[in-house]
């Protein structure tokens, strides 16, 4: 926090840091105390009418009266990483969109909407890296439009929490009353360390078949369903086998694709869990993808999944970035909701 040389607060920061991370100090009433400071680091995605509005990195928004500030100024984009592969928000955007891939595609400037019957949010959300080529209400009608016709929710998958992620059109879309259903995050992390663990009993096929589908957490898996999970660049599905007339002890899926392994669909008979079968299926593939030429890997965790969370921290796997996809509003209108300006002018991603 800012403090000069005479020892007191100094506030660094005003409006026009909007887009900018900042870190702001602010005092809180304290009926034991009388007052207490509270910090709050983020993205500042506005400063109107004396309220500062600043996105954290897990996308949570904090409205802040300008008057309880005592200190602030802008920080570094992001901050330095202690380990794992160097990336970009944009390049692990590309590569996550890679390995899971609708059946039905549009472009919307550089906007891609996505569809695949109604099969994951991820594979039927708008992926919006870079400009709709129109003004934002416009381009929310338009999406809006596009999913009614197939009779699907219209979600937009958006970013927090790194170098250029998007926390400013995160502000834009809530103002226009899109709402957060969902958050996870997207952890990296070096492969060699992964693939040097046992491995021993792992099945690989390109294919996921009869047996891997039955331990697959989505039941009745259809057509659509089966070409999702098959697409990317380098496919690979991992079967731990289970006793004589039992489902798979384990399964797991991998996409390669360049120097990038995405784990997903990595799931242990619930009878069978805690005794390393999750670790080995991973390390199967992680030495698939080695042998591929990949060097680092990618995964999708969601917030309250303890167990998980754990078992790639151990692995070596650190957070990147945090994803959340938003839902539109029910009702007619342009994007929907009181807030958001005129969107007379093009919108461009942060």
């Amino acid at each position: 926090m800012e403090i000069s040389a005479g020892g007191r607060f100094e506030i660094r920061v005003s409006a026009a840091d909007v887009g900018k991370r900042v870190s702001v100090r602010r005092v809180t009433d304290d009926a034991a105390g009388g007052g207490k400071f509270t910090d709050t680091v983020g993205v500042l995605t506005s400063w109107d009418d004396g309220v500062l509005l600043i996105t954290r990195r897990d996308g949570e928004r904090v409205r802040i009266e300008e008057s309880s500030l005592v200190a602030g100024k802008v920080v570094p984009a992001a901050p330095a990483r202690r380990r794992g592969p160097a990336a970009s928000y944009e390049e692990l955007a590309h590569v996550s969109a890679r390995a899971w891939q609708p059946v039905e595609r549009e472009r919307l400037g550089e906007w891609e909407l996505r569809a695949a019957s109604g099969f994951t949010r991820r594979a039927n959300s708008v992926l919006p890296l870079g400009d709709p080529g129109m003004p934002l209400d416009e381009a929310l009608r338009a999406v809006r439009a596009w999913y009614a016709a197939r009779q699907l929710p219209a979600y937009i998958q958006l970013a927090t929490g790194a170098e250029g992620t998007q926390e400013l059109l995160c502000a834009e879309v809530a103002e226009r009353g899109w709402v957060r259903e969902v958050t996870a995050e997207l952890w990296i992390g070096a492969l060699a360390p992964v693939a040097d663990r046992e491995a021993a009993g792992v099945e690989l096929s390109r294919a996921a078949d009869e047996a891997w589908l039955s331990r697959y957490q989505r039941k009745g898996v259809s057509e659509v369903a089966l070409k999702v999970l098959g697409s990317g660049p380098s496919v690979w599905f991992a079967t731990v086998p289970g006793a004589e007339g039992e489902g798979p002890a384990a399964i797991g899926r991998c996409v390669v694709d360049g120097r990038w392994a995405g784990f997903a669909a990595v799931e242990v008979d619930p009878g069978r869990r805690r005794r390393g079968l999750a670790t080995t299926v991973v390390a199967a593939l992680a030495q698939r993808a080695l042998d591929e030429g990949a060097s680092a890997g990618w995964l999708q965790v969601e917030t309250d999944n303890v167990g998980a969370r754990a078992l790639y921290g151990g692995m070596g796997f650190a957070v990147h970035h945090s994803y959340h996809h938003y839902r539109g509003p029910k009702g007619a209108g342009p994007g929907t909701g009181s807030g958001g300006g005129s969107g007379s002018e093009p919108y461009r991603s942060s």
